[in-house]
C-alpha cells in the first residue's frame, strides 16, 4: 500500500488527514513543520507528500521547492498535494511550483480522497519543463 507523508503543523487537522488515510489502508506519516518533513522524506521515501502551506522552520513552498530541487530523481518525482487555508486565487507561486494539486481547506474528505488515489495512481513523475505542468492534470481548487 502507499506510503504518504502529511506536512500539517495544526494538530487537530493532522489527526483528522492521518485517520482518513488510514482507513484507506496508507502507511501515513505526519510532521510538523516543512524541516522535519523533508527530512523524513529523504529517509523514508514516500509515495506521495500531502503539504499545508503555512508551516513553521519551512513552509510548504520551501519544502516543495527542497523536494523538486533535490538531485535523486526518486525524491524530485515525488507527487505534490498542497491542502491550504492560505492560498488567495491567482497566487504566482501556485503556477511555478510544479505541485499536481491544490486543495483548500476544508477539503471535503471523497475529493481529498480521490485526488490523492489518482496521484497514487500516477506515481512518480516529472512536470513539463516548458510549465511546470503536472501529467495528473487534476484541476486545482485555487
Amino acid at each position: 500500500m502507499a506510503v504518504l507523508l502529511i506536512a500539517e503543523d495544526d494538530e487537530d487537522i493532522a489527526l483528522v488527514l492521518v485517520r482518513v488515510f488510514k482507513r484507506t489502508g496508507m502507511t501515513v506519516l505526519r510532521e510538523s513543520d516543512g524541516r522535519a518533513a523533508f527530512d523524513a522524506i529523504l529517509e523514508h521515501r514516500p509515495d506521495l507528500v500531502l503539504t499545508d502551506l503555512g508551516m513553521p522552520v519551512m513552509d510548504g513552498w520551501e519544502l516543495i521547492d527542497a523536494i523538486r530541487g533535490h538531485p535523486d530523481d526518486d525524491i524530485r518525482r515525488i507527487p505534490v498535494a498542497v491542502l491550504s487555508g492560505h492560498l488567495r486565487p491567482g497566487e504566482p507561486r501556485a503556477a511555478s511550483a510544479q505541485i499536481c494539486a491544490i486543495m483548500l481547506k476544508p477539503c471535503p474528505n471523497d475529493q481529498l480522497l480521490a485526488t490523492m488515489g489518482e496521484l497514487v495512481a500516477i506515481g512518480p513523475h516529472d512536470h513539463d519543463a516548458a510549465d511546470n505542468r503536472c501529467p495528473a492534470d487534476i484541476p486545482v481548487s485555487v
